[in-house]
């Protein structure tokens, strides 16, 4: 897909001056880890080395990719509507892009998006500022592609329902969700970490979109993360999700 093509998925949602306020947004709550400004934060921290950003790999969430490959073709065809969530630094939007999805991402974080601008100039409105919390309503049962990739655990648990409820609303009749987060068993309690991350176990993330109105299209993956070496091995979880 083409520039051209970009700049018609981004008027589709919403123009640029709707979606990009002016200043950091939520500027005047506390910096605490999770918080919109605490992303921003770490994104200007970085000074523009992609190394210094931990969620960042420079490419696409392995987990999407090979869902892309393996099932998308028979569900979601090429040219639909497709919106990443918390896109940060793009590469899943760019991915998207490149299979002929008319996609966009946004991130709360302005600093991620002027990065990821830079990044992509030649699909630089494909990239926007809005708050899942806060969506345009534009954005309400638009897309027949939402991924959201490591977005939900980066946010404290007591926001947890209220940001998938946001997630599935963007959700289309006939679209589809791609969910993606670190796992971990339902014994091993939140309230003994410190995050972000905050990490899901099966029956949190399906049980807060279904909630939200969704219902799994088949069961969850439930997976080691082999692109990252880790002691202990990280957990991963992958779940596919429908309109009801």
């Amino acid at each position: 897909m083409d520039g051209s093509q970009s700049d018609s998925a981004f008027s589709l949602v919403a123009p640029t001056a709707l979606l990009d306020p002016p200043g950091a947004p939520h500027s005047t709550q506390p910096i605490t880890p999770g918080c919109p400004a605490w992303h921003d934060m770490v994104y200007r921290s970085a000074g523009g080395d992609i190394s210094c950003i931990r969620w960042a790999d420079g490419k696409a969430n392995p987990a999407l990719v090979s869902w892309l490959n393996a099932e998308a073709p028979a569900r979601v065809r090429p040219g639909s509507r497709a919106v990443v969530v918390g896109c940060g630094l793009g590469d899943d939007v760019i991915e998207l892009i490149n299979r002929g999805y008319d996609a966009i991402g946004f991130d709360v974080s302005p600093t991620a998006i002027e990065w990821a601008r830079r990044r992509f100039p030649a699909h630089s409105s494909a990239f926007c500022v809005a708050d899942l919390l806060a969506l345009p309503s534009r954005f309400r049962h638009r897309f027949e592609l939402v991924a959201e990739v490591y977005t939900l655990q980066s946010m404290h648990p007591a926001l947890r329902e209220q940001a998938a409820a946001a997630v599935a609303s963007m959700v289309g009749p006939r679209g589809v969700l791609v969910a993606v987060a670190r796992g971990r068993d339902g014994t091993d309690m939140l309230d003994e970490r410190t995050g972000p991350p905050w990490p899901l176990c099966p029956s949190e993330m399906q049980g807060v979109f279904e909630s939200a109105g969704l219902k799994p299209c088949r069961a969850m993956d439930d997976f080691l993360d082999d692109e990252h070496p880790a002691h202990p091995p990280q957990r991963r979880l992958r779940g596919i999700f429908e309109r009801t």
